[in-house]
């Protein structure tokens, strides 16, 4: 089946990194994935995804452990910690955390690193479905620079397909449904990693199994998008994403960039939503145990760049900590239909700290976000004619649901510093 069938809109979801790091523990993952069956899952959220290291089990924040011993099994694949995951117990693996999601309708996630253990390879431990060996297939010099787990898998080499194919049949068996892997878009040493990309894109497509196929980290190279586009759902066009201002700012340039590449069953990602309470046991942005740093003109400012763009959206902090006010940023019905349903999303300008988007939708309304990243207030508009306007149309501010009013010609609304409007025209 070709993999485009999957994720034709944009995926939504939840992810422990955030909040959690590489420390999630079973218990926190159903008590996430509860909220969002109770108060999510009929806006269309719908992964619950377990972030990474669940094979570590003395993990204690997002600073890894470098060269510990982790959770294996015979034939050289990391299973879960059961001190942290006690339903993995006897090598059931996460079939039960699965199932349990699933039985609450939703879909089930994880993270991998690429690669092999290295613990497997210094053992040289058996692969499954080939006579060859961890150390047979195992590329020593290609190494993850922040983390220890892995070493890179030689796709040249007898056994390397196999060898993923085992993981994901495993990972079939449990009732996986997204799998993020990880040190594979981008580099920090070795660019990109196509061939462990390719062997992975056809041990999904044998694993019996439909899965969404998620790339980290970035920003993945724009030279390679049809390559991206070829084998993945959906890759970072960033690094690691957090509660900064200029993070937020300069994701307007990598959106500029990377637009004429979004489409069904593959979507370039701007990350996850540092949004609510975050940063427990995750260290890694800086600021410890807190909530969004982003003011909520910040907040609606990226989750109108987000939808407007069409980025998949992962919610990273702790789901049964939010308030009223991070839930409705969740819930608004018309933006997530941008996000799900626009079609035709362009940038109409950029003029310095002035920014303003446009997509269409089906019945024949047009969507306009309305930015300013500056330090001052602005007033930001538009004309008719830059949007391919004619007749005079109403004005709905989306977010607020105010109706502005009927307009010909054109729009201008001031704006405060980091501030954005997103309005409907009909």
């Amino acid at each position: 089946m070709d993999h485009h069938t999957l994720a034709k809109t944009p995926p939504l979801g939840w992810n422990s990194w955030d909040c959690y790091g590489a420390t999630v523990r079973e218990e926190e993952v159903k008590g996430n994935a509860e909220y969002t069956a109770e108060y999510l899952k009929e806006y269309g959220w719908e992964y619950v995804v377990v972030d990474i290291q669940w094979y570590e089990p003395g993990a204690k924040s997002s600073i890894y452990r470098p060269f510990v011993p982790l959770e294996m099994d015979e034939y050289s694949r990391l299973i879960p910690a059961v001190n942290r995951f006690p339903s993995a117990k006897e090598g059931k693996g996460f079939k039960a955390l699965a199932d349990y999601v699933h039985n609450l309708g939703l879909k089930f996630g994880i993270h991998i690193m690429r690669g092999i253990p290295r613990q497997a390879v210094h053992a040289n431990t058996p692969i499954l479905g080939t006579e060859k060996r961890a150390r047979d297939i195992a590329h020593s010099n290609s190494i993850c620079p922040w983390n220890t787990d892995m070493y890179g898998v030689d796709a040249s080499k007898e056994g390397a397909q196999e060898y993923y194919n085992s993981l994901f049949n495993l990972y079939a068996d449990w009732g996986v449904d997204f799998v993020k892997v990880d040190d594979i878009a981008a580099s920090r040493l070795y660019h990109i990693h196509k061939e462990e990309i390719e062997l992975i894109r056809k041990a999904i497509d044998q694993c019996g199994r439909n899965m969404v196929l998620s790339l980290s980290p970035g920003p993945a190279p724009l030279e390679y998008a049809e390559d991206l586009k070829a084998n993945a759902n959906m890759w970072r066009m960033t690094d690691d994403y957090w509660d900064h201002w200029e993070l937020l700012k300069n994701m307007f340039e990598r959106c500029e960039k990377w637009n004429i590449h979004t489409g069904p069953g593959h979507w370039p990602d701007c990350d996850m939503l540092p949004l609510g309470h975050i940063g427990i046991r995750s260290v890694d942005g800086g600021g410890g145990d807190r909530w969004t740093r982003f003011t909520k003109d910040e907040q609606v400012t990226m989750m109108t760049l987000w939808s407007i763009f069409r980025s998949p959206l992962m919610f990273g902090g702790e789901l049964r900590d939010n308030d009223d006010w991070t839930l409705s940023l969740l819930t608004n019905k018309e933006v997530l239909h941008v996000n799900q349903n626009s079609h035709s999303n362009r940038l109409v300008y950029r003029d310095e700290d002035k920014i303003v988007w446009t997509a269409k939708d089906d019945d024949d309304s047009t969507y306009v976000a309305l930015f300013n990243i500056g330090e001052s207030e602005h007033e930001v508009g538009f004309t008719w004619s830059q949007l391919g306007l004619q007749s005079e149309k109403r004005v709905k501010d989306i977010w607020t649901g105010q109706d502005k009013g009927r307009f010909i010609q054109e729009y201008k609304q001031i704006l405060p510093p980091h501030g954005s409007a997103l309005l409907k025209l009909n």
